[in-house]
């Protein structure tokens, strides 16, 4: 709920202040509740006798780490990226630690229904009762475009349509798990919800990557072109900004080359690319800092919250080393993980709640900044899913205990 919900919900964005830089801004309620949720979650960590599968693989995760440390440092903002880093460091710790909270996989199934509900209910809840926080308004100050599309208590659009992609995966696997019914309700009203956010990008990858997911589960020798395509795709589009006959090839197409004014972001970004491809600028290091925002670029870019795109953002942010040990833990370690497993395993529910999951957001990624964004739902649960597959390879899924039968037993005075 922490992360489905967040602790301000329902931001107004006609709020002269959201013109300001935003990269040196921190909110302390959720400093506080982050540090707080993962005092407990370790605490409990101590006395799981499965206590050693977190953090996993630990040297690629602290090299990582490590790497984006130093490619701080030597950026302008060094506090803004060690402060990333901490944050990214207890969500990828609490993402393997959530699945070990459930007693049984029922029990999973019952508490994921529970909690995508509310979020549900707080969605639509604004939906209804405050529309002018819960909808695109003309007078938003950043994308007044976006009039009249739903973003609920999210402070986007795009991202409203990334969690309620989630939740639709997750309505699937409840069905199949726990309840017919809710599964079918959360399903309904998450795709409801999703086509009302003017999503684009992630309504065409939710029936997308429900086909892909079938044809990677049952034909082997496509696994690898499956994951590995969105690279190319990534660039692919960035490249039809930058690249005159690919925009020409995408717009005959009948494909929006500009991919909703995106083509702007990807241009400041791969300039500024170019001036430090190896060490980047550091994580929250270039988006919404007071030298671009204050570049006075005659773009409406300089005021971008981030690339719309996660593999450029690694390559601006962290440099060419930090996008290839990224893609090593985010694709390469998953098609490892999923090949040591069984035919059984693989076609079990839970993996395929996983891969969906991993694939939705390795495509969607394309699109938007999903990656090591700590507060995003989308980023935390692609965490669980790379921490459940490696899990799924290496051990077996709790059942359910028998309850203990009780007998009648006659009482005397």
């Amino acid at each position: 709920l922490f992360l489905w919900i967040g602790v301000t919900p329902f931001i107004d964005l006609g709020d002269i202040r959201l013109t300001d830089p935003q990269a040196g801004t921190s909110n302390q309620l959720y400093q506080v509740a982050l540090l707080a949720i993962s005092v407990m979650m370790i605490a409990y960590l101590l006395a799981h006798p499965m206590r050693n599968s977190v953090f996993r693989p630990r040297a690629l995760l602290c090299l990582l780490l490590l790497w984006f440390f130093i490619t701080s440092l030597l950026g302008a903002h060094p506090m803004l990226g060690i402060k990333a880093i901490v944050v990214n460091t207890l969500v990828t710790i609490n993402a393997g630690i959530y699945l070990l909270l459930p007693s049984t996989e029922h029990h999973f199934a019952r508490l994921s229904a529970i909690s995508v509900l509310i979020m549900l209910s707080v969605a639509y809840y604004g939906i209804v009762f405050l529309p002018v926080l819960s909808v695109h308004q003309a007078g938003d100050l950043l994308e007044p475009m976006n009039a009249g599309m739903w973003r609920g208590h999210f402070n986007h659009k795009n991202n409203a349509a990334g969690a309620m992609v989630v939740a639709a995966f997750l309505g699937l696997y409840i069905k199949n798990i726990w309840s017919r019914r809710v599964g079918f309700l959360i399903f309904i009203l998450s795709c409801f919800f999703l086509f009302n956010t003017g999503g684009k990008t992630s309504s065409a990858m939710l029936p997308a990557i429900l086909l892909l997911s079938y044809i990677f589960e049952k034909v082997r020798v496509l696994r690898i072109p499956i994951a590995c395509c969105v690279i190319g795709f990534s660039f692919l589009i960035v490249g039809s900004a930058i690249i005159r006959p690919l925009n020409d090839f995408v717009a005959e197409l009948g494909i929006d080359a500009t991919f909703t004014n995106r083509a702007d972001i990807w241009r400041v970004a791969y300039n500024a690319i170019l001036e430090r491809p190896l060490t980047g600028y550091g994580l929250k290091g270039f988006w919404q800092t007071p030298e671009l925002v204050y570049s006075g670029a005659e773009t409406w870019a300089a005021m971008a919250g981030h690339g719309h795109n996660a593999y450029l953002d690694l390559i601006l942010l962290t440099g060419l080393p930090g996008l290839a040990l990224a893609l090593v833990w985010l694709l390469i370690l998953p098609l490892c993980d999923i090949s040591r497993m069984t035919s059984e395993q693989q076609s079990a529910q839970l993996t395929r709640l996983f891969i969906r999951i991993w694939l939705f957001a390795l495509y969607n990624a394309g699109l938007e900044s999903i990656f090591f964004e700590g507060r995003n739902i989308v980023w935390f649960t692609l965490v669980a899913a790379l921490c459940g597959l490696r899990m799924q390879s290496r051990a077996t899924l709790a059942v359910e205990k028998p309850r203990p039968a009780f007998t009648k037993v006659e009482a005397h005075a």
